[in-house]
């Protein structure tokens, strides 16, 4: 469910020359799942390969890294590890949600009606093992350094962006910020009506709680009362209520008793976000880009089209690479571009 604030943030647009040259530690499986969502086939179907395996998230990945790459953008590919035990019901709810949409997508298709089940497919995806591993197999022969965090890829986001390793962590989900992450970074999927620029949008954590007028132990307080990944939070309570019960800076177990939670039973929720199970990474080193893995990996294990993997190595070449230089603004594309490969 990530976190519900979006109410009450107001992120700052960012033109694309304004993150060239920096490195971004992005939520890579909150990419992917984007992926596995977005890039369908008229009736919902995933693209696959001739043996029947996924090719969906590849297709993205490669397209998505070209576009930032091109922009001049430096990403980090962060991927989750073990979820934490206090996770368990929220990813109970997605699988029952996952099953709920797998029938209504097959209802749809049996009665033709593709658009309703393109729209349901969207909720049936699956993220494995093979795939993320596949995934930083690509990215690698692309240059790009990745992370496996030991739990939670947004936490070890936020605490390389802590660090100064990056400049910023950059996921679609607010819950970067709970865990710390001095700015955040959405949008990097954003496409632009033709003929316009769009850039990103960057929310700054230190200016957010001056704007909210609240410390970060209230930004946390309004995290539980809306409710989370590891916690349901407090009935009746939205944002903007949760907002003005944080500004009346009643002390952390002093707000929760006032919307009816029991500090002691949050205080496991507290302690994940606070300390976080992360680990110390060195700086992200990048590397050229190698051209003869990426064709292998992706024309000759899966059957993508050359000539359509070849142009996105080329709109990566036609900028500096991030790991000498700043890159000059690019434009970002469709990722549609890729919806014919499909075998």
């Amino acid at each position: 469910m990530g976190l519900p604030i979006r109410d009450i943030v107001a992120p700052e647009e960012l033109p694309w020359e304004a993150l060239a040259g920096r490195a971004l530690a992005v939520d890579g499986y909150n990419a992917l799942y984007q992926f596995l969502a977005t890039i369908r086939q008229p009736g919902g179907e995933l693209f696959t390969d001739r043996e029947g395996r996924v090719t969906s998230h590849l297709m993205g990945l490669l397209h998505r890294t070209a576009s930032l790459l091109a922009e001049g953008v430096r990403p980090v590919w962060v991927f989750d590890g073990k979820p934490p035990d206090l996770k368990a019901g929220t990813l109970s709810q997605r699988f029952r949600v996952k099953e709920r949409a797998e029938a209504e997508w097959k209802e749809a298709l049996a009665a033709g009606d593709l658009e309703k089940a393109r729209r349901k497919a969207a909720a049936t995806s699956r993220l494995t093992q093979p795939m993320v591993q596949e995934a930083i197999e690509l990215l690698r022969a692309l240059g790009l350094p990745s992370v496996l965090a030991p739990s939670e890829g947004e936490a070890q986001a936020a605490r390389m962006a802590a660090d100064g390793l990056v400049w910023a962590a950059a996921s679609e989900d607010y819950d970067c910020l709970l865990f710390g992450a001095p700015r955040l970074v959405r949008g990097l999927a954003a496409r632009a009506p033709k003929g316009k620029s769009l850039g990103a949008q960057v929310i700054d954590r230190a200016k957010l709680l001056t704007t909210l007028g609240i410390s970060s132990d209230e930004l946390l307080l309004i995290g539980l009362l809306v409710g989370n990944d590891y916690s349901d939070g407090a009935r009746g309570y939205g944002p903007k209520k949760a907002l003005k019960l944080a500004q009346r800076h009643l002390g952390f177990d002093e707000t929760l008793r006032a919307a009816g939670l029991d500090p002691a039973e949050l205080e496991p929720v507290v302690k994940l976000f606070r300390s976080p199970e992360v680990v110390p990474v060195p700086p992200p080193t990048f590397h050229p880009v190698n051209n003869a893995l990426v064709l292998e990996l992706l024309v000759g294990r899966h059957g993508f089209s050359e000539s359509r993997v070849q142009g996105a190595l080329d709109r990566v070449h036609r900028s500096p690479h991030p790991a000498t230089a700043p890159a000059a603004r690019g434009r970002q594309a469709s990722l549609d571009g890729f919806s014919s490969e499909a075998s």
